[in-house]
């Protein structure tokens, strides 16, 4: 393990104003978001669409790095020999890899679930580095509702998540480590908080155990935020500041940065929520985001399908990413969405 190398990257992956692109949907997301627009679902309009994203004139001003699907790092940028993670790499955005096998149902725990993936894991690492990966993404997943999550599904998750960022280092990767508290659910900003709290605390816990150099990580979380169902929604401010203090009570300051996910946010949501987070004062982490819809989903519906409207598509995701790093400083306001 390099450890400088690590840390270098890890920065670099979250440097000022700058995000991470999460384009690592698997073939079944793909094909169910494909099919709302009336898109046709093919090898080739995956990557005419994956082509699209990464080739965006000027994506680097607000995207440091981009998460790939397997098929995707395999494949050459449309109309082009070129490698897709290559041709990243050479217009500055770093290429990075899912690794996780998905999320599996937790044995004796209905309703909980544990994500899969390490059998193989150090052989699939050393190809993926070969082929210009940077990093890896590994996702573990919480659900909140009547007595979960227990005990085990959080233990279980954030063994998994350790082992996964120890020998992705191993492997002179750096980790995404990314517990997602699901916004499923009719649970309160409260409860939300204290599994969180809960989450956080044991997966550092575990990282701590298995050896994870904590300089080369970075941490993807959810935002502490109430269920899609509660009726009781909590205001953007109170979002971010408890969001805030659950990061300020169980996260290390040696953690290079957090880059949030949207965790089923509308576009607007994500991005005004992140740049109240990054108004609440000095903190020891860069704070930004690891968003695939609310990056995504404006530049999908411009695409449509359509060679044509390529042009119209990148604009979007352009002007989005723009959105979103500003929010990614704290000067973003609900105004811009307008202009």
């Amino acid at each position: 393990m390099n450890k400088q190398q690590l840390e270098t990257t890890a920065q670099a992956m979250v440097a000022k104003g700058k995000g991470i692109l999460a384009m690592d949907e698997s073939t079944g997301t793909c094909a169910k978001r494909f099919a709302k627009q009336g898109i046709e679902f093919s090898f080739e309009s995956r990557r005419a669409y994956r082509s699209l994203l990464v080739t965006t004139p000027k994506l680097s001003d607000h995207i440091a790095g981009a998460i790939l699907f397997d098929e995707t790092i395999r494949q050459q940028v449309t109309g082009s020999d070129t490698p897709i993670p290559e041709y990243m790499a050479a217009h500055g955005i770093i290429p990075g890899i899912k690794v996780d096998m998905g999320a599996k149902p937790l044995a004796g725990h209905p309703g909980e679930v544990v994500t899969e993936g390490l059998d193989g894991l150090r052989e699939r690492l050393a190809e993926y580095r070969e082929m210009g990966a940077r990093f890896a993404k590994w996702r573990a997943v919480i659900t909140i509702g009547d007595e979960l999550p227990t005990p085990a599904c959080i233990q279980a998750n954030a063994h998994a998540l350790a082992r996964y960022a120890a020998l992705v280092q191993d492997a002179g990767l750096v980790p995404i480590v990314e517990p997602e508290v699901l916004m499923d659910g009719r649970h309160t900003i409260e409860q939300c908080y204290v599994v969180t709290a809960v989450t956080l605390h044991t997966v550092f816990a575990e990282l701590f155990q298995q050896g994870v150099h904590l300089e080369g990580i970075v941490l993807k979380p959810s935002m502490v935020i109430a269920g899609k169902e509660c009726p009781q929604r909590a205001a953007p401010e109170q979002v971010a500041a408890e969001t805030v203090r659950c990061l300020r009570n169980h996260v290390p300051a040696a953690v290079p940065g957090i880059a949030f996910l949207s965790g089923g946010q509308t576009d607007a949501e994500a991005t005004r929520h992140l740049s109240l987070i990054n108004q609440q004062g000095h903190l020891p982490w860069a704070l930004t985001f690891s968003y695939g819809r609310a990056l995504q989903q404006e530049a999908l519906a411009a695409w449509d399908g359509r060679e044509a409207n390529i042009p119209t598509a990148q604009a979007a995701l352009y002007r989005r990413a723009g959105l979103v790093g500003a929010a990614a400083t704290g000067n973003y306001s609900p105004e811009m969405e307008e202009r």
